[in-house]
């Protein structure tokens, strides 16, 4: 089992989301904030709400041409959202390390799903339109970053007209805005959330940004600030047990743990992390009967033995690396990440045809223009090779 395993709500495109409580006032006891392993993370502020959400002059331009563009009398609410998508010259970029604010994503041109939802909101809400956020629930999707296998959700949106408008609309009352359509053309059920616990996200990516940079601190103050605005937000608390574990407060991370889990006992990421502190504290039966509970729950879902596969790939056990990805193939056999992983496993055995083959069906499902560019790019090397 991996022993860095993390609870992020990196919310991208064509992600999945762990399950969460419904929004109710849920108590955070005091206790599960441990300022005092951290006491310089106030050099540290988070961005406040109205930071995430400011648009500068060329954004609220931007939003207010798109929405009139045929009269100031008249809202076009699918000109609005085409005009996000076709925000640069090769359209709006998607990038799963874009963790920003809402004009810094308007400037760059590239956001992940949430950076997108938070960017989109800001925008409808300058021209008067309806911004309601959604959690789409879909099943447990990891990638891995710098070691870390980080456990990845999903938001997208819809913009609307007010009810009780005096303006026209054009083409319809309403879009829907998702960076991956098919999450649309799938219908995973989706559940309207809050700005607060939109914010509470950002925050949770930040600070597992900050974790994965190995800033403890700074990764503390990201985690506290959204296990404080929203305290139901089950992730804030599995993330706050493991920076506990990364420091050795075992007693503080269990807590805290057990506190999530207290919101929902089906977290398997909060399971796994307990078992993960009960290894690092030879509790070894403990921790042995959660993984056989959590490896029973997750044997169907193709992602877990992709992110095996992963694993084994980094550890150099090619040929383990390439059962993993089979047995997630068979569960899934349209899949680019695991096709990807099948094509450089083959490769690093010497099988550059397997290798071509493999890539050329992760072209195929490639899920956005940029995945399929960088897959494109790689079988065009290996066939110059």
């Amino acid at each position: 089992m991996n022993t860095r395993l993390v609870l992020i709500w990196l919310l991208c495109c064509f992600l999945s989301a762990c399950q969460s409580t419904d929004e109710q006032n849920v108590a955070s006891p005091p206790t599960l904030l441990n300022d005092s392993l951290f006491p310089s993370y106030h050099l540290f502020p988070v961005e406040t709400i109205d930071e995430i959400f400011y648009l500068g002059e060329d954004a609220q331009f931007f939003a207010e041409k798109a929405v009139h563009n045929k009269s100031t009398l008249q809202k076009n609410v699918k000109g609005l959202v085409k005009a996000i998508f076709d925000h640069s010259d090769y359209g709006m970029l998607y990038r799963n390390s874009a963790n920003t604010t809402a004009d810094t994503t308007f400037n760059n041109r590239a956001a992940n799903c949430l950076s997108l939802s938070i960017m989109t909101y800001a925008l409808a809400e300058h021209v008067d339109l309806v911004a309601t956020f959604y959690e789409v629930d879909i099943p447990e999707y990891w990638t891995r970053r710098e070691g870390y296998s980080l456990l990845n959700g999903h938001i997208n949106m819809r913009v609307s007209m007010p009810e009780v408008n005096h303006v026209t609309s054009i083409g319809g009352s309403w879009a829907d805005v998702d960076f991956d359509p098919q999450m649309l053309r799938n219908y995973f059920p989706r559940k309207p959330v809050s700005k607060n616990k939109i914010v509470s996200m950002y925050y949770n990516n930040k600070g597992a940004d900050a974790l994965v940079a190995n800033s403890y601190t700074r990764a503390y103050s990201y985690f506290r600030a959204a296990a404080t605005l929203t305290p139901e937000l089950q992730q804030s608390w599995v993330n706050l047990g493991v920076l506990y574990r990364m420091v050795d407060a075992y007693e503080q991370a269990e807590m805290t743990y057990k506190h999530a889990l207290s919101l929902d006992d089906e977290n398997l990421t909060a399971w796994e992390n307990l078992s993960i502190l009960y290894t690092h504290q030879d509790r070894d039966e403990e921790a042995m009967q959660i993984t056989q509970m959590v490896e029973a729950k997750r044997k169907n879902n193709p992602f877990y033995h992709y992110i095996l596969g992963e694993q084994a790939f980094e550890a150099g056990d090619i040929i383990a690396a390439i059962e993993h990805y089979r047995k997630g193939l068979k569960l899934d056999n349209a899949r680019h990440e695991i096709l990807f992983g099948m094509a450089k496993a083959h490769h690093e055995l010497g099988d550059v045809s397997e290798a071509q083959r493999f890539l050329e069906r992760a072209v195929k499902h490639s899920p956005n223009q940029q995945e399929k560019q960088r897959y494109s790019s790689k079988l065009a090397t290996l066939a110059s090779n």
